[in-house]
């Protein structure tokens, strides 16, 4: 009996250490291993309408904070798949149904190199025939020798403003 206790502490134990070892992962983020290829085609801005019963979301990744070169390609995900990608001063967006979704932006690069955070996550609630930006704040201050990726939704109208200021990103995987 002592034995089997034994057994069931050591390997209680080792799936513990297992489970705590392994990257957090947020439940929009898809799998690790997928990166994209992007393309920005800066003399495209368009705003489109949602399709009925969907509604539209949009991605801008703003660089303006983030001082190095190269600029982060960020991966942008939804409900656990990976939808798409900016790279630089971007947009892209997507339909989605009504409802609870979860999303991620994670650096598909630049692990290490003293990264604090190089994925976020949200969610929100979508509704059909709406409309819903979210930017993607890539950071790196040469002064303080970290970077990090921030995911943060939008006023529709500052949304629209930064969309037509950035390239049209088009995205597709490696």
């Amino acid at each position: 009996m002592k034995t089997l206790f034994a057994v069931l502490a050591l390997c209680a134990a080792a799936l513990a250490q297992s489970v705590a070892s392994s990257p957090a992962v947020a439940p929009g983020c898809g799998s690790a291993n997928v990166k994209f290829d992007v393309k920005a085609e800066k003399s495209q801005h368009p705003m489109v309408q949602p399709k009925s019963g969907k509604a539209i979301v949009y991605f801008v990744e703003d660089d303006n904070s983030f001082e190095s070169f190269p600029k982060p390609t960020t991966r942008v995900g939804v409900d656990g798949a990976w939808v798409g990608a900016n790279h630089g001063d971007s947009y892209f967006y997507f339909a989605v149904d009504p409802g609870e979704h979860h999303l991620c932006a994670s650096w598909q690069s630049f692990v290490g190199f003293g990264m604090k955070e190089t994925s976020a996550a949200a969610h929100f609630t979508a509704e059909a025939g709406q409309a819903y930006f979210f930017r993607v704040k890539n950071v790196w201050l040469r002064d303080h020798g970290n970077g990090h990726v921030e995911l943060l939704p939008l006023d529709s109208d500052e949304g629209q403003l930064l969309a037509s200021k950035f390239a049209l990103s088009m995205s597709r995987p490696k």
